[in-house]
């Protein structure tokens, strides 16, 4: 306990020295400190932010810091606005629209988290936070689990999949997977190349990767596995070696609901949730053909989605909201020129974080981490539209803004030219 008021009042130290800019970081670390508690908290929190901080540049004009990412960031929320002009049902795609705002995250990222010791007190915040949310799904699996067991043993996989998913505190499995996901990435870097490795952020590491694992949420755990291994080939490749010893060993001590999962992985035709992904896939492609400059609009997927479908054919049965593909997504409801926004601000974080990893000293985690959560939101935005999702997308654009940050503390420079500082 006495090392955690420790870690409070190091944060609280660290706060910009105007009282307005106090302020909005104090709202911004509280609106980060909520993204795996409460969406309508942190948003909450996020507007009290901006608020502080548009009094902050009025009064103090403070130097404004922003990741590279400027101009396809721009191009694109103008490109998803056209989109939604263009729309059959333009009314329904204004959320997409108000979801841009959550981009300023990457602003107040940038901006008012203002020291070493700050960006810590905050991923050591969200982690703790995501070990309770581990424990609350694991209580949540077990009670389910048994409700199920007992009203209907001969479909116990069946009801699992579908209505017994832990969600931790959030409203959705797929929001608690996402989330979970990122956070490991984040805190694997931070124990292999971090200059902290106590004893209690392994357990959390373990307590964290478990609640992925019972999530039941194969996207997330390609997403993960994806980032480890990035990360395992930076620190100590060799161990890789022990990679399918360790996969077997895992299989032998999955429980049963773990191993079915992935079976029905090897058997899409089998599996609901693949094959309906195999359908919306190619309905997603003919959208971006029919449509290839403005899309069906956002949000439209839902009354758009049968007259896509081949003649004669009824839709399978399940969610059509969206097209379980990052990609396909943005390109069937926004429009080729989104979609190329899209991509090139991916990859220019990608080239920033590459760049900051190689010489950033002791800060190198908070990049590779950065690169690591990337990496698994591309690998499991290949099967769910995890751009998408509020709390997701909130958590990912701090994640990587922070490499920004690190610049910034590195002497108010961008990081070129020099050689590699290894751990």
């Amino acid at each position: 306990m006495t090392h955690f008021s420790e870690l409070f009042r190091a944060g609280r130290g660290k706060l910009p020295a105007s009282s307005i800019g106090r302020w909005a970081s104090g709202f911004f670390t509280l609106s980060v400190l909520t993204y795996l508690i409460s969406i309508a908290v942190s948003q909450a929190l996020l507007a009290a932010t901006a608020i502080c901080y548009v009094a902050h540049l009025w009064r103090d004009r403070p130097t404004i810091h922003f990741p590279p990412v400027k101009v396809p960031l721009l191009l694109f929320c103008f490109f998803t606005i056209l989109s939604v002009w263009g729309a059959a049902e333009p009314a329904v795609g204004s959320t997409a629209v108000r979801k841009l705002v959550l981009f300023l995250i990457m602003l107040f990222t940038a901006n008012l988290v203002v020291s070493r010791r700050h960006l810590e007190v905050i991923y050591q915040g969200l982690f703790l936070e995501s070990a309770l949310a581990g424990l609350v799904a694991a209580f949540q699996l077990v009670s389910r689990y048994r409700a199920v067991r007992g009203l209907n043993p001969d479909q116990i996989y069946d009801y699992m999949t579908l209505e017994g998913r832990v969600r931790g505190f959030m409203g959705h499995w797929m929001h608690f997977s996402g989330q979970q996901m990122l956070i490991f990435s984040v805190l694997l870097a931070f124990l292999v190349f971090g200059a902290r490795r106590k004893r209690v952020w392994w357990l959390v590491l373990a307590v964290v990767s478990a609640s992925i694992v019972f999530s039941l949420t194969r996207g997330a755990w390609l997403g993960a596995f994806a980032a480890g291994i990035y990360l395992m080939l930076g620190w100590k490749p060799r161990w890789l070696w022990a990679l399918p010893v360790l996969v077997g060993v895992g299989w032998l001590l999955a429980p049963p609901l773990v191993r079915e999962r992935v079976n029905m992985a090897l058997h899409p035709s089998a599996d609901p949730a693949l094959s309906i992904r195999l359908e919306m896939w190619q309905v997603g492609w003919r959208m971006i053909r029919t449509h290839p400059w403005l899309g069906v609009g956002p949000n439209n997927i839902v009354p758009e989605y049968p007259l896509y479908l081949l003649p004669g054919k009824s839709p399978v049965v399940g969610y059509h909201g969206h097209l379980h593909n990052n990609i396909l997504q943005l390109g069937a409801e926004r429009g080729v020129p989104a979609l190329a926004m899209w991509v090139w601000f991916m990859l220019a974080l990608l080239g920033q974080f590459w760049r900051t990893r190689r010489q950033a000293g002791p800060l190198r985690w908070v990049a590779e981490a950065a690169l690591a959560g990337w990496l698994a939101v591309v690998v499991e935005g290949c099967f769910e539209f995890n751009f998408g999702s509020s709390p997701v997308l909130m958590l990912f654009l701090f994640l990587v803004s922070t490499p920004t940050i690190v610049e910034h503390l590195e002497g108010n420079r961008t990081v070129t030219g020099t050689a590699p500082i290894h751990p």
